[in-house]
């Protein structure tokens, strides 16, 4: 009996810890930080090499995106945490889709790692022989999947919302204190609330648009593949599907990380403009 795949949560210090999104992340900054030190290893004006254009280019790009929302004598400090940005949720929001990496657990004792147990393991291993039937010889085992996008987890998405959230109110306090607190209450002071509730749904909507995009992807891989259960039929759908999906996958994985990064502009901009640049 094989349940939903389950992800690997141990208990650290008080903390619940999903090893797999830990994994994941040093994954995606490993590859980030190869791909920077490629592309900057031999610098060439008259001969540049492919990674360095491409770098260059993703710079360009990112400032065209500054440069669209501000000033970019404004905006050029952000240069860096924008390339740095829409490079890791490129990289991350792609590495679910050419493969998945699960082992699979048949009882409590074993569904340890660094000597703690996996929890969600442990719990649904115990419901399930709980519930079977004492007369069936049927194998029971669940599935821990260690390889996914990291931006298909919720807690990454609006992390990195909360850090783009917390740095554009730092700046708009430090760098634009009268009108930011100003803004709060246009165009009259009764719509204090509801400019409140707007930064609220600003960061809400920031983070979770991310993960919803990128985890119902992954979900939809994980159906297309069962087909392939089904029978000849059921296998030539899930190839066509599979490949037909992981197609629209990178489409969508590379127009979230535009998205997630223009906003990001936005919400600075908006953060920094005063009054006489409405």
């Amino acid at each position: 009996m094989r349940n939903m795949h389950k992800s690997p949560v141990i208990m650290l210090g008080g903390l619940h810890i999903d090893l797999s999104i830990v994994l994941m992340l040093l994954v995606t900054c490993t590859i980030c930080l190869v791909l920077g030190l490629l592309a900057t290893r031999n610098l060439s004006v008259e001969n540049p090499g492919k990674l360095q254009n491409f770098l260059e280019w993703a710079v360009e790009f990112v400032q065209g995106l500054i440069s669209s929302t501000m000033d970019l004598k404004k905006g050029r400090p952000f240069l860096s945490l924008g390339l740095a940005l829409i490079m890791f949720l490129f990289v991350g929001n792609l590495l679910g889709l050419p493969l998945g990496v699960v082992t699979d657990y048949h009882d409590a004792e074993h569904a340890k790692i660094f000597g703690k147990q996996i929890e969600p393991v442990v719990k649904e291993l115990d419901r399930l022989h709980a519930a079977a039937d004492p007369a069936s010889h049927e194998e029971i085992e669940v599935g821990v999947a260690w390889w996914k996008s990291p931006t298909a987890d919720p807690a990454v998405a609006m992390g990195l919302a909360v850090m783009i959230f917390l740095l554009s109110h730092i700046l708009g306090i430090t760098r634009n204190t009268k009108n930011y607190f100003k803004h709060y209450f246009e165009p009259y002071p009764f719509f204090f609330p509801i400019n409140l509730i707007e930064q609220v749904s600003k960061l809400l909507t920031h983070g979770m648009r991310l993960f919803g995009n990128i985890f119902a992807g992954e979900v939809l891989i994980s159906v297309i593949l069962k087909l392939a259960a089904l029978g000849v039929g059921g296998w030539i759908a899930s190839v066509l599907g599979l490949i037909v999906w992981q197609g629209f996958s990178l489409f969508i994985g590379t127009i979230q990380a535009f998205i997630f990064v223009m906003l990001t502009m936005v919400y600075f901009s908006q953060m920094l403009e005063t009054h006489d640049e409405h």
